[in-house]
């Protein structure tokens, strides 16, 4: 898949890891307008750090994205600070721009200092393997526990004019509302101002990387980032009504690599969509869909295929939703379970078979109100432990 006008990648290995990839590249060619969002963590790492403050630097102009697997750079204090400044700055100079315009971003084991002097001797490779075809190198080189890369696109008008969106993403443990440990990159060709950008990211995070859930853990490297580079032409978008085309795809992309995150999940083989109805504000809602998806006992469940709704509705009556008990009701995948506090007449085999599919919908109606919620979360099972026992070994 080629990438939107503008843009070129590269990936390529420089030795962080023993065999693959390892750095990947993604350079506007004339510099692009950006947005970005990041982790909440209060340990955030040194890429995190030093591309936020760069973000409010650059007044939302990016050149270029250096990415390295095998590390986060992370609890690493001044030493790891200094590492991502020299890649930085290697970097700029490269490619002959400012050093705030380079996003720096990382992903691997927390703790360690990011070798930079083989990540600073690769950028000269990455370069010269830059290409508008470059997207399955880069998308290879970002992996870390990933099956495989995770790539999305979806295209919009405007005007009279076709535009696209490119977006690639890795990540597959510690995912969780509030970023996870993933990174996602997100290009178009559209022209749109910083702060529109930043608005369409917000929307577009909260309707799907801030809707999914792996294991409850979130990470100190996450990030986002938008980069429009402006050539569809047509004039740069500075509305968000003006922007409603873009919006959807840009939510498009977003859902979808949301979806393959959760569908990666380590170890997973089945997807849980978790919708609640009927709750007395937003915040129970949220509260109701959260605690479901993020119960160890639902999780492994659904690992098992064993339609134990009660495991559901007890992460319900625990998650702080105000509601009556007389008035829940509970289906899956249709099939009504639990009606008015009470269990329904349904067939066992019927509730298996159901929730033996590789997606299981679960609908819970709290009955005191009209505010919803939806998540989607995977199965725990064993080769989850086993991936996250032997992570470092």
């Amino acid at each position: 898949m080629r990438l939107p006008k503008g843009f070129l990648a590269s990936g390529v290995r420089a030795g962080i890891r023993k065999k693959r990839p390892d750095v990947a590249m993604i350079v506007a060619k004339d510099g692009a307008a950006a947005a970005a969002i990041f982790t909440k963590t209060q340990l955030q790492a040194a890429p995190v750090v030093l591309s936020r403050l760069a973000m409010r630097k650059n007044g939302g102009r990016i050149r270029a994205a250096v990415v390295n697997a095998g590390c986060a750079n992370a609890v690493t204090g001044r030493a790891g600070l200094d590492a991502a400044r020299r890649v930085r700055e290697r970097a700029a100079s490269l490619l002959e721009c400012p050093e705030s315009e380079i996003f720096l971003a990382s992903t691997g084991v927390i703790g360690v200092v990011l070798p930079d002097a083989k990540v600073r001797a690769a950028l000269p490779d990455a370069i010269a393997r830059l290409s508008p075809s470059g997207l399955d190198a880069a998308s290879q080189a970002i992996l870390t526990t990933d099956v495989g890369p995770k790539v999305s696109h979806a295209t919009f008008r405007h005007g009279a004019r076709r535009g696209r969106v490119v977006g690639f993403a890795k990540g597959a443990g510690m995912i969780h509302p509030n970023m996870a440990t993933m990174l996602a990159f997100i290009l178009t060709d559209v022209s749109a101002t910083p702060s529109l950008l930043r608005a369409a990211l917000v929307e577009a995070a909260d309707l799907s990387f801030h809707t999914i859930s792996v294991d409850g853990d979130t990470s100190t490297n996450d990030s986002v980032l938008l980069m429009a580079s402006g050539k569809v032409g047509g004039g740069a978008l500075t509305s968000f009504e003006e922007a409603a085309s873009f919006r959807q795809a840009l939510i498009s992309v977003c859902r979808d690599l949301a979806h393959m995150i959760v569908r990666d999940g380590e170890g997973a083989t089945r997807l849980m969509e978790i919708h609640v109805c009927g709750a007395r504000s937003d915040r129970d809602a949220r509260a109701a869909t959260h605690a479901v998806a993020t119960s160890p006992l639902v999780k492994t469940a659904l690992a098992g295929g064993d339609p134990n709704w009660g495991r559901i509705l007890a992460a319900v009556g625990r998650s702080g939703a105000r509601f009556s008990s007389r008035r829940v009701s509970l289906s899956v995948g249709g099939l009504p379970l639990v009606v008015g506090g009470e269990p329904a007449i349904y067939r066992e085999k019927d509730a298996v078979r159901l929730f033996s599919k590789d997606r299981v919908v679960v609908t819970v109606d709290l009955g005191a109100g009209k505010a919803t919620s939806s998540r989607v979360t995977c199965d725990l099972g064993h080769d989850y432990i086993t991936m996250n026992a032997e992570y470092r070994t």
